[in-house]
């Protein structure tokens, strides 16, 4: 069933969703969206698990998998220099 309502944009930018439709959609404090505009229409979509856990999750297995190297690897095979860390400068009180 759709259901439609006017909402407004506070000071800060933000949009509030009525209860009733977050009750609805099952939306809790922290759930993450996705947003498009396109055309002066705001598409969006609850994103049921964290993209940065999905992009961790790809990383370990490409690693166990033996599909990553090093910085040092890395940095020697783009024939990239590699400049130490600079030390922090001790404040005198």
């Amino acid at each position: 069933m759709a259901t439609s309502a006017a909402i407004r944009v506070d000071e800060k930018g933000r949009l509030s969703i009525p209860a009733k439709t977050r009750h609805e959609l099952g939306i809790n404090p922290g759930d993450i969206f996705f947003f498009q505009s396109e055309g002066g229409i705001l598409q969006y979509a609850k994103v049921e698990e964290n993209p940065f856990e999905i992009l961790a999750k790809h990383a370990i297995q490409e690693c166990q998998e033996g599909k990553t190297i090093s910085l040092e690897e890395y940095a020697e095979k783009h024939q990239t220099p590699q400049k130490p860390a600079k030390a922090k400068k001790k404040r005198r009180i």
